[in-house]
């Protein structure tokens, strides 16, 4: 790949991160974390059957907030991605008999936080400028 083709690339991979981790944190964990939508969350999550379901509901709220914000900086990107990652898993599990418009989107932040934790954040990111062994 020529320098010109990759630089391409590489701005691409940073505008899907971006997006889709301000996305992420933006549209749904702050919604959960600091938009009063916890306390319906907590009865989603409990409907699930987990155990300690207000535990579990924080755990996927901040994963999405702190996680999203973290890989769209990309710092500290590969493991930030690991846990909206395991939450999507479990909103996949959460609406595998809806339709299909109600589990597409956690398919698609599945396979881009997948895609963070296997590929990195890439040069344009935080990572890159302070640890460059993580990109």
């Amino acid at each position: 790949m020529d320098a010109k083709a990759h630089r391409n690339a590489e701005l691409a991979w940073t505008g899907i991160r971006v997006a889709f981790g301000l996305s992420l944190a933006g549209f749904h964990g702050w919604a959960k974390v600091f938009g009063g939508k916890m306390p319906d969350f907590v009865k989603t999550v409990a409907a699930l059957g987990l155990p300690a379901p207000t535990f579990f509901a924080w755990c996927a709220g901040l994963s999405e907030f702190l996680g999203g914000a973290l890989v769209a900086i990309g710092l500290f990107a590969r493991p930030a991605a690991v846990f909206p990652a395991i939450t999507m898993l479990v909103a996949l599990y959460r609406h595998r008999v809806d339709p299909i418009a109600k589990w597409e989107l956690a398919t698609l932040y599945l396979v881009v936080m997948l895609a963070c934790v296997l590929r990195g954040p890439g040069p344009y990111s935080l990572d890159a400028r302070w640890f460059e062994r993580l990109t």
